[in-house]
């Protein structure tokens, strides 16, 4: 069954392993000495430019040569003493027999040399510790195996009974719980494909969708007999089946509630794994765009740890939450990838571009969860620790993009002029879907919220350029009590 092909495995075949030794799961724990040997590289006696700060590599921190170092000299190199200030100099040690040969002493600093150094020092373990603070956020909030396991479980159950209604349809895990970004208090979200096979099957979303929600909801909430069951006709492709019925999901689904939004949906939890479940029909969009994702996550080890502490973020500030007008989870992840997608060395190609064939809106949906599987990894130039793209993600919203002309489309790999379209006038914020092309920001339609995510951005920016501690925009410990 195709939801259940790649449980929490990534997309790849054993023939496409990582070669990209930038980041793993596991950083190795050096001493306090061995990291200050990893950051300076003293190579020119001008201790203004003196300071050349290493790439973070989690797992492979190279050990820098340090016998270059303008502070160890050997007495060949005593005459460069003379454009030292007299602070600076040598101390000579004086015995009344000889002058003893002293080789690699240490320089005393100056106070203007002691600053510089001290703040390359700080900045480099600023950018440590909040690239080590990210990633520890991920391991410890990142949806687990089990977790997805428990919501398949539910999917499957859910999907036997509801073909009893309809015997062509099908059930689909969407979302961020297999698209490789959810975390172990996402939400299940689930799409019911009326019918598939020749063709897709058009629901209409404000009648017939409406109406077939109503009825699963109607055996969400009570056990129905023969004699109770009414006949419902809404097209010659879907008919409702005369025929006794006792759904045992009654046993484990608890509190269903039908939302008549513009994609109306049917909320429920499960009482087995305690996790709540968005239900709709025929959004054939989540379907697709659930796999794309899901191969973009696992095209770089950066990816997934960034999403992540990206959502938390936002969710902490408040600007995570469609529902009262701010944003989607899902623009916020297109958010990202765009951004690592035009950064002056990128770290994302666009995946629709290079491999048309595996991202075509043509594909049948029993075919689309092998889309990821065809696509290697992809081996990006650009070494940026973790701490350095959460800080460039910030700026860049904050003070490069133009929200009043420009659109984010991950599908180009670029931000594009917006659309004139009635979609796209007068939208705050225009995040084009990779697949339909339509607004997926169009829930921000208030000029305040826009400016309270415009604001936060630029604020967090700011705190973080300067404190280079995560704590001073997400409360770590907050943020692992909400995983």
């Amino acid at each position: 069954m195709f939801p259940n092909s790649i449980l929490g495995r990534p997309p790849f075949t054993p023939n496409h392993q990582q070669h990209n030794n930038f980041f793993t799961l596991s950083p190795t724990v050096y001493s306090h000495q061995q990291l200050i040997d990893a950051q300076f590289n003293f190579q020119n006696a001008d201790l203004s430019r003196a300071v050349s700060l290493q790439q973070l590599t989690y797992g492979n921190v190279s050990p820098i040569q340090t016998s270059a170092s303008p502070l160890f000299r050997g007495r060949k190199r005593l005459s460069d003493e003379k454009n030292l200030p007299l602070d600076g100099k040598r101390q000579r040690f004086h015995s009344p027999h000889q002058e003893p040969t002293v080789v690699n002493q240490i320089v005393p600093l100056s106070a203007i040399t002691f600053t510089l150094l001290n703040r390359a020092f700080t900045f480099f373990c600023g950018g440590f510790k909040l690239s080590h603070q990210i990633l520890e956020l991920f391991e410890t909030c990142q949806q687990q195996i089990s977790d997805l396991k428990k919501k398949e479980l539910c999917r499957t159950q859910l999907q036997r009974e509801i073909q009893l209604l309809f015997p062509q349809s099908r059930l689909f895990l969407v979302g961020s719980s297999l698209n490789g970004f959810g975390t172990r208090s996402s939400d299940g979200d689930l799409c019911l494909v009326v019918k598939e096979e020749p063709c897709f099957f058009q629901v209409n979303q404000k009648t017939e969708a409406r109406h077939i929600l109503t009825l699963v909801h109607k055996h969400f909430c009570t056990r129905l007999c023969k004699s109770d069951m009414p006949q419902v006709c809404m097209s010659p492709d879907i008919t409702l089946l005369k025929m006794p019925l006792t759904l045992s999901s009654a046993g484990y689904i608890e509190r269903p509630q039908l939302i008549r939004a513009k994609v109306p949906i049917v909320k429920f939890r499960d009482k087995v794994s305690c996790v709540e479940f968005d239900l709709n029909v025929n959004n054939i969009v989540g379907i697709r765009n659930t796999f794309l994702l899901r191969t973009y996550a696992y095209l770089e080890n950066r990816v997934r740890p960034l999403v992540l502490v990206i959502k938390k973020w936002a969710s902490h500030h408040q600007i995570n939450d469609a529902s009262r007008g701010t944003l989607s989870s899902y623009s916020l992840v297109l958010m990202v990838l765009h951004y690592l997608q035009t950064l002056p060395e990128p770290i994302l190609p666009s995946l629709q571009k290079i491999y048309p064939e595996s991202f075509s809106p043509a594909i049948q949906l029993h075919l689309v969860h092998q889309a990821p599987c065809n696509v290697p990894p992809y081996l990006s130039k650009n070494e940026s620790n973790l701490g350095d793209l959460l800080l460039g993600f910030l700026k860049y919203y904050a003070t490069e993009f133009d929200w009043n002309s420009q659109m984010i489309s991950v599908r180009e790999a670029k931000a594009i002029p917006r659309p004139d379209g009635i979609e796209w006038r007068n939208k705050y914020i225009c995040v084009e879907e990779p697949f339909d092309g339509t607004n997926t920001a169009r829930a921000v339609h208030e000029k305040q919220k826009f400016d309270m995510i415009k604001d936060q951005f630029l604020k967090s920016w700011h705190r973080l350029k300067n404190k280079r501690d995560l704590n001073s925009i997400l409360p770590v410990r907050v943020a692992v009590l909400k995983r």
